[in-house]
């Protein structure tokens, strides 16, 4: 079905922007209403959901190499149950993709295009991602290392100009009121982190497949270290205002202003959204395509991409009609949503696999 290979740097440079582009956005003023000062300390916390997600995909994968979730999970707990339980995790990636899109399309229209119809941005983000994700899995693997570049520079680039404004004051009281509001604060973004599952759509068609944990694991580390610095700079320029921004890291990239030349770079942060986001659908749309055709048991997954590019679009109106559902839906239902579908799920079925292994081998 899928015959294109891709290293375990190309998995790490698809999950980086596949995690962070929506993250460093949102997260940070949500985060910063539970855990207050110290929401820098959350990503921290999160990560730990990471690090388990990714050990727990990758030792699915090392009983299964060639199989994803939708195949193994047959595998597991026979055709029927395993059916369900492929059913599940598409409706929840068709879900959470439809949700990017509309994020997506929210954040352009917001603060960009205001004239510009949100059905029409939407559209256009699919038909991109619809070309990409036919052109395979290497299509996509370069096309992840080529924007890689685009889509860090620019956060450097702010983190630099902003740095003489930082009030680093804002960082004090650490841990004022305890572990508690630094681990609330990290109940939201653990429910990005629980995304890393999504490598299991990956780790079959790895060259060098015995450093899939390795890379997977760097990446939670690195993610959480970007989470953390983002958290710090709008922390250090914002205060205590960040929980009431709805978009914190571009009102920091408003604040610039050096020698009255720099000024207002808000496209920085457009660039890092829009090559983040496109990105990160890019991957959830082909984890999408490539689970739909295996649990349909079709023998290629591009014939039902258009019809899928569709369906992304109505799920993006259909799931969350409102911009206040949406924010509702992230804050509140997400995380939980996450943990249920991406951790919980796959650490059962981690569970009944290895007890079944260790029946073969005492049988024998």
């Amino acid at each position: 079905m899928e015959k294109g290979k891709i290293s375990s740097l190309q998995m790490a440079i698809m999950m980086y922007p596949g995690i962070v582009a929506t993250a460093i956005l949102s997260v940070p003023s949500i985060t910063a209403k539970y855990a207050k000062t110290d929401f820098w300390l959350s990503p921290i916390l999160a990560s730990l959901i990471g690090y388990m997600t990714v050990y727990i995909a990758y030792k699915l994968h090392k009983l299964y190499p060639k199989q994803t979730v939708i195949q193994f999970s047959e595998q597991i707990i026979g055709r029927f149950a395993g059916k369900i339980i492929g059913f599940l995790f598409l409706v929840f990636y068709i879900q959470i993709t439809g949700n990017m899109l509309r994020q997506y399309a929210e954040f352009v229209v917001d603060s960009f295009l205001v004239n510009t119809p949100i059905s029409l941005i939407i559209a256009l983000m699919a038909l991109l991602c619809s070309f990409i994700v036919r052109g395979g899995l290497e299509a996509l693997g370069r096309a992840a290392q080529l924007f890689f570049p685009i889509f860090t520079l620019p956060l450097l680039f702010l983190i630099i100009l902003v740095f003489p404004d930082f009030e680093f004051k804002n960082i004090f009281p650490i841990l004022g009121e305890g572990m508690m509001p630094p681990i609330k604060g990290a109940i939201v973004p653990g429910g990005w982190f629980t995304e890393f599952f999504l490598i299991t759509f990956f780790l079959p068609f790895l060259t060098d497949q015995k450093k899939g944990m390795k890379y997977g694991m760097m990446t939670v580390f690195v993610v959480m270290m970007t989470l953390v610095v983002v958290n710090l700079i709008v922390l250090f320029i914002l205060g205590l205002a960040t929980s009431f921004k709805v978009y914190p890291l571009m009102s920091v990239g408003r604040y610039i202003s050096l020698g009255g030349f720099f000024e207002h770079l808000e496209s920085a942060v457009m660039a890092i959204w829009v090559v983040g986001a496109f990105i990160k659908i890019s991957v959830f749309y082909y984890g999408i395509a490539l689970g739909t055709a295996q649990w349909l048991n079709l023998s290629d997954y591009r014939p039902i991409v258009w019809s899928l590019g569709i369906l992304l679009v109505i799920f993006s109106f259909w799931s969350l009609p409102s911009t206040v559902e949406l924010h509702k839906y992230s804050v509140g239902t997400f995380p939980l949503l996450g943990l249920l579908i991406q951790m919980i799920i796959p650490l059962f079925l981690l569970g009944i696999a290895v007890m079944r292994k260790r029946k073969r081998q005492g049988s024998e």
